[in-house]
């Protein structure tokens, strides 16, 4: 029955290119997860009225944060081709699209978290300030603890859109499920190889956005 219905596709060759799917998100997910926090931050806190409030440190982060989150995708792996001949020393496989990847989706997760960091409540701030709260008790108690909903949320958003993005360095040689879809799919004209593919992307996808929101839900305290 299964090769009835999909003559052309090899189950190997899937679980390969699903396993480089999910070693893409995967791993540029947590680098993403970690860089966002990390420039979410430090907009929020060099911003008008932040805790180090500093117009020339925040313009800058927020320039280069809206340049590389303007990038086309898939121009901007091939602007990075060179620098990802120089760290991987390859620009092929699953392992050559981790820089673009990352580059492509931290500017926009650190926008998700600035918005996030933004929705706290002033007077909690101000509360923790006035009773000598640490810096680093500010940060993580505070800010990204209230935001906490937000930043699961975000991330969400993001892992989802580094399954698209990994599909679209799949086509130019990183592997995956794109690559499948591509290479044994629409180049030899098996539509069932190209539509089972698909079909495991949307399965990875809905997979991640209902563990976003379960994990969303049970952190917002509203």
């Amino acid at each position: 029955m299964f090769e009835t219905l999909f003559p052309h596709l090899k189950l190997d060759a899937l679980w390969s290119a699903t396993g480089e799917t999910l070693y893409m998100t995967a791993l540029s997910g947590v680098a993403t997860f970690v860089l966002g926090i990390l420039l979410g931050l430090a907009l929020f806190l060099t911003a008008r009225g932040g805790l180090f409030q500093n117009r020339a440190v925040y313009s800058t982060i927020s320039l280069l944060v809206n340049v590389f989150r303007s990038i086309p995708f898939i121009i901007l792996i091939v602007l990075l081709i060179p620098f990802t001949k120089t760290l991987i020393g390859t620009i092929l496989g699953a392992d050559a699209a981790l820089p673009a990847l990352i580059v492509g989706a931290a500017p926009f997760y650190a926008r998700l978290v600035e918005i996030g960091l933004r929705e706290v409540d002033k007077g909690v701030i101000e509360a923790s300030r006035s009773m000598g709260a640490r810096l680093s008790t500010l940060i993580f108690r505070v800010l990204l603890a209230e935001s906490s909903p937000a930043l699961v949320s975000g991330i969400t958003v993001t892992l989802i859109a580094l399954v698209s993005y990994s599909a679209m360095a799949g086509v130019i040689g990183a592997g995956g499920l794109g690559n499948l879809a591509y290479l044994e799919g629409f180049q030899r004209n098996h539509s069932d190889v190209t539509l089972v593919a698909t079909l495991m992307i949307l399965v990875i996808v809905f997979i991640i956005q209902f563990l976003g929101d379960v994990i969303t839900t049970r952190l917002d305290k509203r």
